[in-house]
């Protein structure tokens, strides 16, 4: 599944903005800046986040603090920003998982993945890596789906939460495969990285960013890039596809406001958000995690929502995920 940006053919519709909340560009921001995280230290949007608010930090000229806040496959965080002050000082850097898995596995929400946002843009986009404990016998991808068949029930991935990025690239590749790897959610990707390095589970999909790491150390084997083409960090490292399955996802993170954020505060954020990507050092900085900086409009990231909740809800069907 090939991530794909296209042009939004018209704006999102604006609410009415209270006047307590009322910022202008030319003002905003006078003080520091509160980033949820929708998810656990140390892993791919953590890392993601991190680098990014760095540069948008020093663009908007405030501190931006950033607040972890996982579990719940990134509900419990987006519930805060949802219902925060529209004011342009709680936002959130956010992942596929509650803008649009979390919606597809869920008949209701603490909110609505669209209407109660205000979209800014898309910051990154990332592949992952199949990774395995290096305990586990496999070394390519036809080497694992043998062996999973071989233990039905018996193996098992990990994941940092259910209706995470991380998780569908999971359930994905059990439908690629026709396998039945058995799904081990933690309360966020770090958590699930320290179960495969115990040998607690088998394998596991993870950012690019938070793998090579442990990789690079040994202390985990890279069997294959989630992506269409190979990874520049990974040039030796195959594609899932290479190996004949009719498999690709990636992971991809947008910034967003509560609803109802002033205009004049999310095109500030905006401008600052595209002068930071732009930037050579933080282009170097995300190329060296393995992740491509984006900068979308707000429109863009409101039609990219759209375009993957109707994605998300299609392999949820496929795949009997629906959790109520």
């Amino acid at each position: 599944m090939r991530l794909v940006i296209v042009v939004a053919l018209c704006s999102t519709c604006a609410g009415l903005v209270p006047h307590a909340a009322a910022q202008s560009s030319g003002t905003y921001p006078d003080r520091p800046i509160r980033m949820i995280l929708p998810a656990s230290l140390g892993g791919p949007v953590d890392v993601i986040a991190r680098t990014v608010g760095a540069g948008l930090a020093e663009a908007l000229g405030q501190p931006i603090v950033m607040d972890n806040r996982a579990g719940a496959g990134g509900i419990i965080g987006a519930e805060i920003v949802a219902h925060g002050t529209p004011d342009g000082y709680t936002l959130m850097i956010s992942h596929s998982g509650p803008l649009a898995i979390e919606a597809a596995l869920h008949s209701k929400l603490p909110y609505h993945p669209i209407k109660d946002f205000a979209p800014v843009s898309l910051v990154a986009a990332s592949p992952y890596a199949l990774i395995v404990n290096p305990s586990t016998p496999a070394k390519t991808v036809k080497e694992l789906v043998a062996l999973a068949r071989s233990r039905p029930g018996k193996f098992h991935y990990a994941s940092g939460g259910t209706g995470t990025g991380i998780h569908m690239a999971g359930e994905l590749f059990n439908l690629a495969a026709g396998l039945k790897i058995v799904h081990v959610p933690y309360k966020g990707a770090g958590p699930g990285m320290a179960a495969l390095l115990s040998g607690e589970v088998d394998i596991m999909f993870n950012g690019v960013s938070s793998a090579l790491p442990q990789v690079k150390a040994g202390k985990l084997r890279a069997i294959a890039i989630t992506s269409a083409q190979r990874s520049p960090l990974l040039p030796d490292l195959p594609t899932v596809a290479e190996s004949g399955l009719r498999y690709e996802t990636s992971g991809w993170y947008g910034l967003v406001a509560p609803a109802r954020t002033p205009k004049a505060v999310t095109a500030k954020l905006h401008s600052s958000l595209r002068q930071s990507l732009n930037a050579p050092d933080m282009k170097e900085r995300l190329a060296g995690q393995g992740v491509d900086g984006i900068a979308s409009t707000p429109e863009q990231l409101t039609q990219f929502l759209r375009e993957e909740l109707d994605k998300w809800t299609q392999v949820v069907k496929a795949a009997g995920l629906k959790v109520d």
